[in-house]
């Protein structure tokens, strides 16, 4: 009984919205643009900064961002493909297009 307690003490918030991932799967997964194990390692490191706090997010999650409400948006996959492809088209800062760059295999970092 403790040991439940303990665990609910010490788990943290995640900021990651799994149908957010689950949509890129889908959308650059199943498409052929990505290769899965690529992506499933960098599971939420496709919008968030690898070793920072889940709040802060890489350019592209920061774009994704300004387009879905995380709680709101969670469950409407089409307004999360719809937010996906609004960002391909965006510009990354190497310049090319975050689309582009994903479909060259690329990952956001």
């Amino acid at each position: 009984m403790i040991s439940a307690g303990l665990v609910a003490l010490s788990a943290r918030p995640a900021f990651a919205v799994k149908q957010f991932y689950d949509q890129f799967k889908e959308v650059y997964v199943n498409e052929g643009d990505l290769d899965q194990g690529m992506v499933a390692k960098a599971k939420c490191n496709i919008c968030h900064v690898k070793g920072e706090k889940k709040k802060v997010k890489n350019e592209y999650g920061k774009l994704l961002d300004d387009l879905l409400d995380r709680k709101k948006d969670a469950k409407n996959p089409e307004k999360i493909r719809e937010a996906l492809a609004k960002v391909a088209d965006m510009k990354s800062p190497s310049g090319e297009t975050w689309g582009e760059m994903i479909k060259a295999g690329k990952l956001p970092e």
